[in-house]
């Protein structure tokens, strides 16, 4: 299990759900107690509406937190984005947990069904119950459908599963 966050994973997170614009943001946030998406937008040299993009999704994985208050001469909102950088290893688990999740839906259909390639590049393999369909000849190319040995992909999905339950400690 984790116990340390570093900024280094606190970039790769914000790289994969803004690319570069959200690493050079949670930058200006890392460096700040508070501030707001026009300073951000300023210091950036990013369009605002792409800050508040990026915002809103770090906001919806609790990696920033949002305090609101109202400009006095226009009545607007202003929004105080901070850096939560306790919820990364949350957000991270939960992010392998899904991984997880995903890998063994795939690993008991790769367990649980035979299935058929024509030896084409860019073709498909096809299940059994559809090359019975298809008289054993491939949809794209026509060629005919031999059993494909599926042993490799199941062991290394099995490997995938194990290393991430070792991490999550299940």
């Amino acid at each position: 299990m984790l116990s340390i966050i570093d900024d280094a994973a606190l970039l790769k997170v914000a790289e994969a759900l803004g690319e570069e614009e959200a690493v050079k943001l949670i930058e200006i946030l890392k460096n700040s107690d508070e501030t707001t998406d026009d300073e951000i937008a300023n210091k950036t040299g990013i369009r605002l509406n792409s800050v508040r993009k990026i915002l809103y999704k770090l906001y919806d994985h609790s990696l920033v937190s949002l305090r609101r208050t109202r400009d006095p001469q226009t009545g607007w909102f202003i929004f105080h984005w901070k850096l939560q950088p306790d919820q990364l290893e949350g957000f991270i688990l939960s992010q392998k947990r899904r991984v997880l999740e995903k890998l063994n839906i795939r690993l008991e259909y790769e367990k649980n069904h035979d299935f058929y390639y024509c030896d084409t590049p860019g073709c498909r393999r096809i299940p059994f119950e559809e090359a019975v369909e298809l008289v054993f000849r491939c949809p794209t190319c026509g060629r005919p459908l031999m059993h494909y040995d599926n042993g490799k992909i199941v062991q290394v999905l099995t490997k995938k599963v194990e290393h991430l339950r070792k991490e999550l400690g299940e």
